[in-house]
């Protein structure tokens, strides 16, 4: 871990938090890393937290602790590792996850992840995010399985970047969750935050900052105190499903985060689906795979 203070001058005074640290802070490769510091309650202004977007002032002390695991990896690997390719162009794909891999390299990890083999796979790959995570426009958790798209270029990483920020994107995923769900089909509007007291965790919270939350339900099969249930979130929030889950009485089996440590071999959650409109095409485009057999069998299908 690496510490930093700067001081702020008069030539930056009123500039974003954000931007001044992007700009001034040596070991920031991009501006994205400068939120996660600050998101992660690693950056003091005047030895208090403020947000990304607080205006500094001329004297200003800019404390910033830079832990290892948040240091992008260098000269990631191209491995040979199996990939399910659901779809290919010459534009984009569509991966069939594993449960257990990580999507791209991270502290302790750096061998093994979809990036290392979408390296060897692919003769090209977008670096809007930067060199650590190429092609990668969206994520899913490790133990979650399932569809997750990756763009060969930046024209096309944008535009599917701007269809996921402004929720065009049709998501749709598949859980077993604790117990028995009462009504067949319903909605979750509860708002996300960071929790009050545990530090990575998300929150429903309904303080200022909370930022809006919506995961619509139905009930596939009820079967002995367990449920298999299609997910269809409206928004993309850190943890959103793991989350509403829980706060609904019925948390994901399998999640040791939000839920109950070892009632599932895995976190019982799919990505079943997702529907986009092609960046190049213009058509609208939707895949659906198979649920894992370990989610059938719990629920006698």
């Amino acid at each position: 871990m690496s510490t930093h203070v700067l001081k702020v001058d008069a030539e930056n005074h009123h500039k974003r938090l954000d931007a001044y640290l992007a700009q001034h802070l040596a070991q920031a490769p991009s501006r994205s890393f400068v939120k996660k510091l600050i998101e992660a309650d690693c950056v003091l202004v005047n030895r208090k937290t403020v947000k990304a977007h607080y205006n500094v002032h001329e004297g200003d002390e800019v404390h910033v602790r830079i832990p290892d695991e948040l240091l992008p990896p260098q000269d990631i690997e191209a491995q040979d590792i199996p990939l399910d390719i659901f779809y290919e162009d010459d534009f984009l794909l569509a991966v069939n996850k594993a449960a257990g891999m990580l999507v791209h390299p991270a502290q302790g990890c750096y061998s093994g992840t979809l990036v290392n083999a979408l390296l060897f796979h692919c003769d090209r790959l977008s670096d809007v995010n930067t060199s650590f995570r190429p092609g990668i426009v969206h994520r899913l958790d490790q133990e979650t399985s399932g569809l997750l798209l990756v763009a060969k270029d930046n024209v096309t990483h944008a535009h599917l970047a701007r269809q996921f920020q402004e929720h065009q994107v049709k998501k749709h995923y598949t859980a077993l969750v604790a117990g028995e769900v009462e009504f067949d089909e319903g909605v979750i509007d509860a708002p996300l935050g960071r929790h009050v007291y545990q530090r990575g965790k998300q929150d429903v919270v309904y303080t200022e900052g909370a930022k809006e939350a919506v995961t619509f339900y139905k009930v596939v099969k009820r079967h002995h105190g367990v449920s298999l249930v299609h997910l269809f979130p409206r928004t993309g929030r850190t943890h959103q499903l793991r989350v509403h889950m829980s706060h609904e009485g019925h948390p994901i089996l399998g999640d040791e985060k939000y839920g109950r440590k070892g009632s599932f071999p895995r976190l019982a959650l799919h990505a079943q689906g997702i529907g986009f409109r092609h960046p190049h095409y213009g058509c609208f485009l939707e895949f659906l795979c198979k649920m894992p057999r370990e989610f059938l069998e719990k629920v006698d299908i």
